[in-house]
């Protein structure tokens, strides 16, 4: 295995320019901030962007939890890529973390100041310090469940052109809990709200009996009682509000959605 480093101070842009290294160098995978993302999947880790305290962070990216550690070992020997891209502060930093994995002596640590100019550096800085604004080099639907409750966007990069189509990477852009900005909460009582308006809102609904919202770390179970219409195509009720549900509490919370339950408790 090959392997790379990435190096440069908090907020300089090294993550948003990972993905483009790893394509010029034909790098595989990345370990960056507790992750290990192969292509563009994440198969393994626990991301330091979602840590409550910047030292969780720190600890988090460094692999000092075993269980952590060893997961991601595990998958990257699992895994075999033939090249890694580790992203850090310092060198240090990145042989520590090589160390942590097992991996073997780094062929060579790139300085976030050899691929961006200045500019680019101040552009990431502002992202970072003053809109609270961090990248993780993977696809958003990726890490829907990890950051169930965090506004994500995701950051579609042009490549250019191959075969007569335009080629694109996504990366995502994600506010860490620790952020300056603050925490934002959304309470049940606002979901519960939205699921009773769309509920009542749905064709052969007769009432919404009390809404039921389960919190967990990856996201929310929700369960709907119903008292439906006689008639009623139950079925295809049930399916539709379920989807409709998924869709709007997901845009309007940026909650992961785990399930909708639909009980029907009487026909009316």
């Amino acid at each position: 295995m090959r392997v790379y480093g990435l190096v440069g101070k908090s907020g300089t842009g090294k993550s948003y320019q990972a993905m483009n290294l790893c394509r010029i160098m034909n790098i595989e995978s990345i370990i960056d901030d507790g992750l290990f993302i192969f292509g563009n999947r994440i198969l393994a880790g626990k991301s330091a962007k979602r840590q409550n305290t910047k030292i969780a962070a720190i600890k988090t990216a460094m692999f000092t939890d075993e269980e952590h550690r060893c997961s991601v070992l595990d998958r990257i020997k699992e895994t075999e890529p033939e090249s890694i891209l580790i992203l850090g502060t310092s060198d240090k930093m990145i042989h520590k973390i090589a160390e942590r994995l097992e991996m073997p002596e780094i062929d060579r640590i790139i300085a976030i100041e050899s691929i961006t100019t200045e500019s680019e550096r101040e552009t990431a800085r502002k992202q970072r310090h003053e809109l609270g604004k961090h990248i993780i080099p993977a696809p958003t639907f990726q890490l829907k469940r990890e950051f169930s409750g965090y506004f994500l966007d995701p950051l579609r990069i042009f490549k250019g052109w191959r075969g007569g189509k335009a080629s694109f990477s996504e990366k995502t852009v994600v506010r860490p809990t620790y952020s300056y900005l603050g925490d934002y909460l959304i309470s049940d009582k606002v979901i519960s709200d939205i699921v009773n308006y769309l509920g009542r809102k749905a064709g052969g609904v007769d009432s919404v009996i009390r809404v039921s919202i389960e919190n967990h770390a990856d996201g929310i179970d929700i369960t709907i009682p119903l008292i439906c219409n006689y008639g009623t195509k139950l079925i295809d009720l049930s399916k539709a509000l379920q989807k409709e549900v998924i869709k709007q509490v997901e845009t309007m919370t940026a909650f992961n959605i785990k399930s909708v339950n639909i009980e029907i408790r009487g026909l009316k």
